[in-house]
C-alpha cells in the first residue's frame, strides 16, 4: 500500500546524565527536568523520590528502605510512510519501568506507558481546538477531534514494533482534571488504594477514550489525591503488585513536581474532591520546573506537528484513516467490585 504506516522504537535511559534529543518533546515531564542549571540534580532527586515511594508502598509491613530501585527508559516512537520519503517523524514518547530487587538481585519488568507525550495531541489541543473555538460562541470540539490520533495509537499497539518489544498493554497514569468532581466509591484495592469516580467525562477522558482506553481513579495509601489510570483490559488483574507500584511511585513523583497543589498537598483528598491549582496548602519539592514555559512550548510543538507532519501528509493521513477502523471508545469503566 502506498499509504502504509510503520513504526520504529528507540530507548534512552532516564538518569542524571540524560539529555533530551532534538526530536524529544521538551514539554515532556522527564525532558523538562533535564534542562537548565539543574539538569543533573533534578533527575537525580526525582529518581530518589521514586525509589523512596516505591519502597514505602512495596514494604508497608516490613520496610527495608533501599531494597528496591526503579530504572526508567524513555521509549521514543517514530512513524514512517511507505512513500519513499526517507524521514521518520517523532510521534510519541512513553516510559518503560524496570524494578531491581537489591536483596535477591532479581529484575522485574514494570508497566510501559505511564507518562504519555504526543506531538499530534499537542496539535489537537493547541491548534485544532483553539481554531474550532475562535468565534467565541461557546466551547465546541470538532466531530473528528482526536480520531486520527486514536487510530494511530491503536495501529502502534498492533504493530510489530510494539508487540516484538512489549508483552503487555500500556497503562497511562496522569493527573485528575481540575474541571471535574470526584467521589469515593467505597471500594479499595490493596495497592491502587481508594477508588473514586468522576461526575462526568472530561475532555481528556474522551480523548483517551478515542484511543481505546478506559479510565479508573485511585488514591494509593499515603497519597494526597487520586491518580487517573487509562488502560485496556483489566487494570486490577493484568499486572502484578510490583508493576502497579512502579507506575504509582513514578507518576506520583512527577505529579508532585508538576502539580504540587494537588499531589503534594498537606491534607489528602476527602470523600468528595474537586482538584484545584489555586490550593495553597501544599509543599514544594526541591526540583525546578517552569509550568508556564511548558504551556508555551506545547503550543509551539503543536504548530511544529502541523507544519511538518499533518499539513504535508494530509492526503495520505486522510486516506489511511478512512480505511482504518476506530478503536472501541472505552472512556470509562463502571466501577467494579475490588477484592
Amino acid at each position: 500500500m502506498a499509504n502504509e504506516i510503520t513504526f520504529s522504537i528507540t530507548t534512552t535511559r532516564f538518569d542524571e546524565d540524560y539529555a533530551p534529543s532534538d526530536s524529544s518533546r521538551i514539554t515532556t515531564n522527564f525532558a523538562n527536568l533535564a534542562r537548565g542549571e539543574r539538569r543533573q540534580e533534578n533527575p537525580r532527586n526525582a529518581l530518589t523520590m521514586i525509589d523512596r515511594r516505591f519502597n514505602d508502598l512495596a514494604q508497608r509491613d516490613n520496610p527495608e528502605r533501599d531494597r528496591y530501585t526503579v530504572e526508567l527508559d524513555i521509549v521514543s516512537v517514530q512513524l514512517r510512510f511507505s512513500d519513499g520519503e526517507d524521514r521518520d517523524f517523532p510521534v510519541l514518547e512513553v516510559l518503560d519501568i524496570h524494578i531491581v530487587d537489591r536483596v535477591t538481585g532479581e529484575r522485574h519488568h514494570g508497566i510501559v506507558g505511564n507518562n504519555f507525550s504526543s506531538y499530534l495531541r499537542d496539535y489537537d489541543f493547541s491548534v485544532v481546538l483553539p481554531a474550532a473555538n475562535a468565534a467565541g460562541t461557546g466551547f465546541t470540539t470538532p466531530d473528528d477531534f482526536g480520531v486520527l490520533h486514536g487510530k494511530l495509537f491503536q495501529h502502534f499497539l498492533e504493530s510489530d514494533a510494539y508487540q516484538d518489544r512489549f508483552s503487555s498493554l500500556p497503562v497511562i497514569c496522569i493527573s485528575v482534571s481540575t474541571s471535574r468532581t470526584y467521589r469515593r466509591t467505597g471500594t479499595e484495592h490493596p495497592v491502587l488504594g481508594i477508588e473514586y469516580v468522576q461526575d462526568s467525562f472530561s475532555l481528556t477522558d474522551e480523548y483517551f477514550g478515542k484511543m481505546g482506553l478506559q479510565v479508573r481513579y485511585f488514591m494509593p495509601h499515603g497519597s494526597a489525591a487520586p491518580l487517573a489510570f487509562y488502560f485496556r483490559g483489566d487494570l486490577l488483574s493484568d499486572y502484578s503488585d510490583l508493576q502497579l507500584i512502579g507506575t504509582i511511585s513514578t507518576m506520583e513523583t512527577f505529579q508532585k513536581i508538576y502539580r504540587p497543589e494537588i499531589y503534594n498537598a498537606t491534607t489528602p483528598a476527602e470523600s468528595v474532591y474537586r482538584p484545584s491549582l489555586a490550593h495553597e496548602d501544599y509543599e514544594h519539592t526541591e526540583i525546578t520546573y517552569d509550568r508556564e514555559e511548558r504551556g508555551q512550548l506545547a503550543v509551539a510543538q503543536g504548530r511544529y506537528a502541523d507544519e511538518h507532519f499533518v499539513t504535508p501528509h494530509r492526503r495520505v493521513l486522510d486516506q489511511w484513516a478512512a480505511a482504518y477502523p476506530a478503536p472501541v471508545s472505552l472512556a470509562s469503566a463502571s466501577p467494579a467490585a475490588v477484592r
